[in-house]
């Protein structure tokens, strides 16, 4: 889709479809206003009718307004003006674009001023407009003989503002959401990919032609490397299966080779069976999900090499098959990691931190500013914050808020557990220096216990995406979380760093 940024008031202006906003008891819009001045009342007229009041989630689409240069003109519900904030926003968005698919119209007009936010500027309006109007015109048909038709005819927003002098800044957030929604778009087809496709041979090959594409550098570890590092708690969960795995790493040079990276490492499971600890049969399909956290470091990478962020970046990538098989690891096998320390493997299903541990030990010889791993963990953490919120654990305090405010201001949220020693105890093992499971009690922090012990020498946090990467039921498939969360992360970085 198009977004063009024009200065400019609804009577001025001209094409397919005006969206104009409209709040509860009837009030009127900034651009509501006008309208209804140049055409004489005509849309209190429509409004005393009864047909639309301005409660949030309705839409009154008019043809033939009399005195306007639109073909058409879109009343949006806004909901109650004095409630309207960053989530009524985001309703209304998704609100207007579902209307507008019904259409046949090919381009729209809104006007920002009819969204008074008062804690958000205009070029944060620009940005959230444009990640959820390409969001919404996303259809995963790679796979059908008959792809689907059902995205309407909607091609070219023009976005309009007041001032002259934001021009500049809105046009840069136009950018900034067309790169965070193309990130989105790569995580989310790597997700939807059934798993005899998306296999971690795949995953590193998607790895290399992103890399070709945006000057990155790509290297694949294979297992015969891992197992020369020493690497046995990632090579335990592959040894189940037949598709080899891999260590992909993505290297994003934005400054000086000598300036410390941001490394990512993204959980890249393409199939989780649970192993000898095998998933009950239901939903299990939905186990190609788990590479989740891998889906999004590419996504996230993809975004910051358009936007190119004056920063350097790393992508760690641990990817595998959980299979069972004569070769799978069994409960009470003992492994050593690549750190030295030895784990007791209680349940095969908790795999998910035994391919990170050997990632987060990796990452330490790039002497990372901040490690961030981000995974389908815990089922634990669904039922703890279901399927809107982020889980969050970290080691240090300033990194956790800086992702808690990058989650806030996207609207990709994020919450933060504890990750007190009294956890530690949890993981106990007779027979090791850790068991990989704690139990069932505070499962998603004692998931993040286990992984803290291999982050003792750099900042690090934790993002449990089990209950926000994907969607299931009717609406079943990957939703590109948390590449808005990481990639505004990295943009507020990286203007630290500028200034």
């Amino acid at each position: 889709m198009d977004f063009v940024i024009k200065v400019g008031t609804p009577e001025k202006q001209r094409g397919a479809c005006a969206v104009v906003g409209i709040f509860e008891s009837k009030k009127l819009s900034e651009s509501a206003k006008v309208l209804d001045r140049v055409t004489q009342g005509y849309l209190k007229t429509i409004l005393a009718s009864g047909d639309m009041d301005g409660k949030a989630g309705t839409s009154l689409l008019l043809h033939n307004v009399p005195d306007t240069l639109f073909k058409r003109v879109l009343l949006v519900g806004l909901g109650k003006e004095q409630e309207f904030k960053q989530k009524s926003f985001q309703g209304a968005l998704a609100n207007i674009f579902s209307s507008l698919q019904k259409t046949a119209v090919t381009d729209a007009t809104v006007f920002l001023s009819d969204f008074p936010i008062s804690d958000r500027a205009l070029d944060w309006k620009v940005s959230q407009i444009v990640v959820v109007a390409t969001n919404s015109l996303y259809r995963f048909n790679q796979l059908k003989s008959k792809p689907d038709n059902d995205q309407g005819h909607l091609r070219k927003m023009v976005l309009c503002i007041d001032q002259r002098t934001d021009l500049a800044a809105c046009e840069a957030a136009v950018q900034q959401g067309q790169a965070i929604a193309n990130g989105m778009s790569l995580a989310k087809d790597l997700g939807n990919l059934a798993p005899n496709i998306c296999t971690p041979t795949y995953l590193a090959k998607q790895a290399k032609d992103l890399a070709k594409t945006h000057k990155m550098k790509a290297s694949v570890l294979e297992e015969k490397d891992m197992e020369k590092l020493g690497m046995g708690s990632l090579l335990a969960v592959a040894q189940g299966s037949e598709q080899p795995a891999k260590l992909i790493v993505l290297e994003y040079h934005g400054a000086a080779k000598k300036e410390q990276p941001y490394v990512l490492v993204g959980k890249g499971v393409t199939f989780d069976t649970g192993g000898i600890s095998l998933k009950p049969a239901a939903e299990m399909d939905e186990m190609k999900f788990d590479m989740s956290g891998a889906a999004s470091v590419l996504g996230t990478l993809r975004a910051v090499a358009e936007l190119k962020l004056p920063i350097n970046v790393v992508g760690i990538i641990p990817t595998t098959e959980n299979m069972p098989s004569g070769r799978a690891t069994k409960p009470g096998d003992v492994v050593t990691s690549l750190s030295g320390q030895t784990i007791e493997i209680l349940n095969t299903d908790a795999e998910g931190r035994l391919i990170l541990c050997d990632a987060l030990t990796y990452a330490e010889r790039y002497n990372p500013k901040a490690v961030i791993d981000i995974a389908t963990l815990t089922g634990a953490c669904v039922i703890a914050l279901g399927n809107f919120t982020t889980g969050l654990m970290s080691n240090n305090d300033k990194l956790a808020q800086n992702l808690l405010a990058a989650g806030e201001q996207t609207g990709d949220r994020a919450w933060q557990l504890p990750l007190w020693d009294e956890y530690q105890e949890l993981l106990k093992s007779n027979f090791a220096d850790m068991a990989n499971i704690g139990g069932r009690a505070a499962g998603t922090i004692s998931a993040a216990c286990f992984l803290s012990r291999f982050t003792g020498k750099y900042h690090w946090a934790h993002l449990d995406i089990a209950g926000t990467a994907w969607k299931s039921g009717r609406e079943k498939g990957s939703t590109g979380r948390p590449v808005p969360l990481l990639t505004q992360y990295l943009m507020t970085e990286a203007r630290s760093v500028a200034i």
